[in-house]
């Protein structure tokens, strides 16, 4: 049974309250999100079109792209309009949501991730098993524990948030809703409720970092088996995999594996996070994978040909 809230809205105080500021984010964002989209769009509709790219590891850069997508779009539309907004309102619902969604597709895409390094550690240390281990039917079923698993996560956060009483303060110092900014307007003790999400959050975040860390090592340990293309292709593969972990467990690790205290550097990190990394990622993928850049190129003269003939 949920505790009665007087709250019913919360004013979301952004990134600046100075309207020159907030102009310069509104292109910031804007552009940022764009390019979110058009990168990640461009990957999947290579691969959905591709027969090149029809092996498991892009299987799952398929997923990964799909969940940048919607893991940029839970914060950067509604983030661009309140930045031309004066004061920014959200409704207690409407902020539940953002919650269940942020955390749904951000902790898809560490499920992802984790799928990519198994499935990288199957075609390095098991190469003449690789087709039987990861076959299609394997893929398809890991990726809806994936999301199973994402949602059960998000379920947990939304009972986190609404079993927290609001009714005094209802301006959230941050330019989206979680629950670290939730709990500093909650009017009673969140010792046990951070405690729960440090366990949750952080060790979803703690565990899988270090498991893919592990993984790669081990890896990287094994190409010394292997010949000099065959080191150099995959060393190529798992190093774009190693600096999109990197990129992406650092601020996240940062946020949600320390006690209820908050810094002032807390949402600048969280940009580089939920609208940087999601930028970042189609362009470390494609940058570092001759084959994504081959299909995007004939997909493109696949484009201009049938333009041609219109």
């Amino acid at each position: 049974m949920w505790l009665n809230n007087n709250v019913t809205e919360f004013i979301l105080l952004g990134l600046t309250q100075d309207p020159f500021r907030k102009k310069i984010l509104f292109v910031v964002f804007l552009l940022f999100y764009m390019g979110t989209l058009v990168g990640n769009l461009l990957i999947i509709a290579t691969i959905k079109t591709s027969q090149k790219l029809g092996s498991p590891m892009y299987y799952f850069l398929f997923y990964l792209s799909l969940s940048d997508t919607c893991f940029s779009t839970t914060i950067a539309p509604r983030t661009i309009v309140d930045s031309l907004m004066k004061e920014a309102f959200i409704s207690f619902n409407e902020c539940i949501i953002q919650v269940f969604t942020f955390h749904f597709f951000g902790c898809l895409e560490i499920f992802i991730l984790i799928l990519m390094a198994v499935d990288r550690y199957v075609a390095i240390c098991k190469p003449l098993h690789y087709m039987t281990i990861m076959s299609h039917r394997v893929c398809g079923i890991l990726v809806v524990i994936a999301w199973v698993g994402s949602c059960v996560h998000s379920l947990v956060q939304i009972c986190l948030a609404l079993s927290l009483p609001f009714c005094g303060p209802n301006e959230i110092d941050h330019y989206f809703c979680d629950l670290q900014p939730l709990l500093k307007l909650a009017c009673t003790d969140t010792y046990m409720i951070n405690l729960l999400l440090v366990s949750n959050s952080g060790a979803i975040c703690t565990v899988s970092f270090l498991m893919l860390m592990v993984s790669y090592v081990i890896i990287l340990h094994s190409l010394k088996n292997h010949s000099a293309e065959g080191k150099r292709k995959a060393l190529s593969t798992c190093i774009s995999h190693i600096i999109v972990v990197i990129l992406f467990f650092g601020p996240c690790i940062f946020i949600y594996t320390r006690p209820a205290t908050t810094f002032p550097m807390d949402k600048m990190i969280a940009i580089f996070y939920s609208i940087g990394t999601p930028l970042l990622n189609p362009l470390i993928y494609t940058l570092r994978n001759a084959e994504v850049k081959n299909a995007m190129k004939m997909l493109w003269k696949k484009k201009l040909v049938s333009d041609d003939r219109k």
